[in-house]
C-alpha cells in the first residue's frame, strides 16, 4: 500500500529539507542531491551534471533507499552497493523514523553511503 497524501507531504518536507541543506549552495550546479517516493520507500539520489553532456543534462544516481514497514512501523535502510544491488545497512539496518534513517544515512560510518 502506497503513502497517504498527508505521509507523502510529511516526507517532502523532511526529505526535501535534508536535501537542500546536505549540499552547499557554492557546489549545487556540480552536485545535488534529491530523492524519489515509490510506494512504500523513499530513495535518494546524488545528482551531478553528465560527465560528456550537453549543459542542462544530469545523471541521477541512488545511494540510500528508506523503505517503510506499516505493520512493524520501522524504516529498513539500504545502501546500493557497486553492482546495482540494494544490502541492508548494518550495523543499523532499521530506523524508527525518516529522520533517524537520515541522521543514520549522514553518519555513514563504513562509507557506504557517500564512500
Amino acid at each position: 500500500m502506497a503513502f497517504t497524501i498527508q505521509e507523502i507531504g510529511r516526507i517532502d518536507h523532511i526529505v526535501g529539507d535534508w536535501c537542500i541543506r546536505r549540499v552547499p549552495p557554492e557546489i549545487k550546479n556540480k552536485l545535488d542531491h534529491d530523492y524519489e517516493i515509490d510506494g512504500q520507500a523513499v530513495t535518494l539520489l546524488e545528482v551531478r551534471p553528465l560527465w560528456k553532456g550537453l549543459p542542462g543534462e544530469f545523471t541521477r544516481s541512488p545511494f540510500a533507499k528508506f523503505r517503510f514497514v506499516k505493520t512493524s512501523g520501522i524504516w529498513q535502510i539500504y545502501w546500493r552497493r557497486a553492482s546495482g544491488k540494494w544490502q541492508a545497512y548494518e550495523p543499523d539496518p532499521v530506523a524508527f523514523s525518516i529522520d533517524e534513517a537520515l541522521r543514520i544515512v549522514e553518519a555513514d560510518q563504513y562509507g557506504c553511503f557517500f564512500g
